[in-house]
């Protein structure tokens, strides 16, 4: 079994769409991916929330996260507008608390948000209230989160290229492939 650092080195070598811009982004992304990666092993739903630029890249991943071809356990992933289709109309504290009051009864072993996009929407307060998100946050550096530029002409590709290495980090974790020990 591979350590998770060394095992996320060489799927980017490996990759044949150019990942050498992850190299050195690889010590942001391995602890964010590990937590959630536990997060889901212990039974956590991942509930997928984009700002309005990135709402292709959430319908990408729902689409293709449980693909039966990927002859693994279907995986508990769900976008927040899939539940809570008003969530454009949530504007208040008190809003958000019944949302996630809601998220609480529905999902009683947990949730982690997943969150890709910009900082500056209601969505990204949502999001900050739990401190166990997965983030990738567009032209801002904040604790705990994968920083992304919006205006890197290869954006949609890096988020295609970061994706399908976290779905690679899936299965190495379903399939006993890493340990996240000791990173």
């Amino acid at each position: 079994m591979q350590k998770f650092l060394k095992w996320t080195l060489d799927n980017i070598r490996k990759d044949s769409s150019a990942m050498s811009w992850m190299e050195e982004k690889r010590f942001e992304w391995v602890p964010l991916n590990i937590s959630m990666l536990k997060n889901l092993l212990d039974g956590h739903t991942i509930i997928l929330v984009t700002d309005d630029d990135r709402e292709w890249f959430c319908e990408y991943i729902l689409k293709d996260i449980n693909k039966l071809a990927k002859n693994r356990p279907l995986l508990p992933f769900f976008s927040l507008k899939s539940l809570y289709p008003n969530l454009r109309n949530i504007k208040t504290n008190m809003d958000i608390e019944l949302l996630e009051n809601m998220l609480y009864q529905a999902f009683p072993n947990g949730y982690t948000y997943f969150y890709i996009g910009k900082n500056n929407n209601i969505k990204m307060q949502i999001i900050k209230r739990r401190n166990d998100s997965f983030v990738w946050v567009m032209d801002e550096q904040l604790q705990n989160s994968f920083f992304l530029n919006s205006n890197d002409e290869n954006l949609d590709i890096k988020l295609i290229q970061l994706y399908k290495l976290l779905d690679k980090s899936i299965n190495a974790l379903l399939f006993a492939e890493v340990d996240f020990e000791s990173e």
